[in-house]
């Protein structure tokens, strides 16, 4: 995503401004030169500020120019961002503002967040934030039969991939946690959390980093802001064009047992624009136990990591938290569910990387998405 210099075209301008000058004469100044000059400045400086009063670029949809190209990063959620916007000013503390607003909603790691007083029992009011994700988050654990679900935070700590350490795992230990697993155990009235039991624990990990990433979109959406991209722990959010004017170009990773999260070799390039893009996969968040191999995609429906062919799923949506609630309840749901889904939602476009014979990958992926494909 780095700006382009295309020389072929620096060198054709600067012929053509060779071949077209020409050495002027020398002449006598005039005093009145010098005011008249300051004159014709000062007022095409106010003729600009007063189009254009906050700085920003006049026509967000022109070619971007250098000094309008803003890049910022830093880390936020236990992991990184990435933010290149059209703009006349930076705006990183804004943007940093409105993603530490998320962290305060949804973070269980942060012990002031509200999603911990709601876990920790305690009577708390409920902001814009977190009952956005909460009901977004009822609506697709209906329409994926429950292989997307919040409360799965007991079991996710129990196998060690939460904000709890890993407990000895039993059959019977797991039954005794399914006891308070399940969405239709939490509802909200009157701004206020109500359970019907008291065990039971949210972890919105599995969509709060695309919330957090819609939320900085639309707030620089806002700002009028048409050309940007952003990108929290590889989720991402894409609107209008990179600064080369192009479609934004984004890389889909080859699903490479990485733990250390060093590996970023490239199985599919895509360009798109106007859509948001997340992957859910079990080839980084892992670990090895009596020499078997247990994956942080844990089905809310068994109990157990989930194991079958799918390494990555990447899902293109129309925002951000949605892809990345999909993107997890695909690698919970399998390739024949999977596609059965999305055949029900010509909204969703999907990118499935499933292992195949003889350590080959098999790739399976929405039919509109190949438009996306680039080298």
């Amino acid at each position: 995503m780095e700006e382009k210099n295309n020389r072929k075209d620096v060198i054709s301008t600067e012929r053509t401004n060779s071949e077209n000058t020409k050495v002027p004469t020398a002449h006598k100044r005039k005093w009145w030169h010098i005011p008249f000059l300051l004159f014709l400045m000062l007022g095409t400086a106010y003729i600009i500020r007063t189009n254009n009063p906050d700085g920003s670029p006049k026509n967000k949809n022109a070619a971007w120019g250098k000094m309008m190209t803003h890049k910022n990063q830093g880390s936020i959620f236990g992991t990184f961002y990435h933010a290149t916007y059209e703009y006349g000013t930076d705006l990183n503390d804004s943007i940093k503002k409105v993603m530490d607003e998320v962290d305060r909603s949804l973070s269980p790691f942060n012990k002031n967040s509200i999603i911990t007083a709601v876990n920790n029992n305690k009577k708390t009011e409920l902001n814009n934030m977190f009952t956005d994700v909460f009901f977004m988050s009822k609506k697709i654990n209906k329409e994926t039969d429950g292989a997307f679900d919040i409360t799965v935070a007991p079991l996710v700590n129990a196998w060690g991939f939460g904000f709890k350490n890993r407990q000895d795992i039993t059959p019977q230990s797991i039954k005794n946690i399914m006891q308070h697993i399940g969405l239709e155990k939490v509802d909200i009235k009157n701004n206020q959390i109500c359970k019907t039991d008291t065990m039971v624990m949210l972890d919105c990990s599995a969509i709060a980093k695309g919330y957090g990433v819609d939320a900085v979109g639309k707030w620089l959406e806002n700002k009028g802001i048409k050309n940007y991209m952003i990108e929290i722990g590889g989720e991402i959010r894409m609107k209008g064009v990179n600064p080369n004017g192009e479609k934004w170009r984004v890389g889909i990773n080859k699903p490479i047992d990485d733990s250390l999260n060093i590996n970023n070799e490239i199985q599919q390039i895509l360009q798109l624009s106007d859509c948001s893009m997340a992957t859910s996969g079990n080839y980084r968040n892992f670990y090895i136990h009596n020499n078997k191999k247990y994956a942080h995609t844990i089905d809310p429906r068994t109990g157990y990591p989930v194991e079958h062919n799918i390494l990555s799923a990447t899902v293109i949506a129309p925002d951000c938290a949605t892809a990345d609630a999909y993107a997890t309840a695909f690698m919970v749901m399998g390739e024949d569910s999977t596609k059965q889904l999305l055949s029900k939602h010509p909204e969703l476009m999907a990118y499935l990387i499933m292992a195949g014979k003889n350590g080959e990958y098999k790739i399976w992926h929405s039919d509109k998405l190949k438009a996306s494909f680039t080298d």
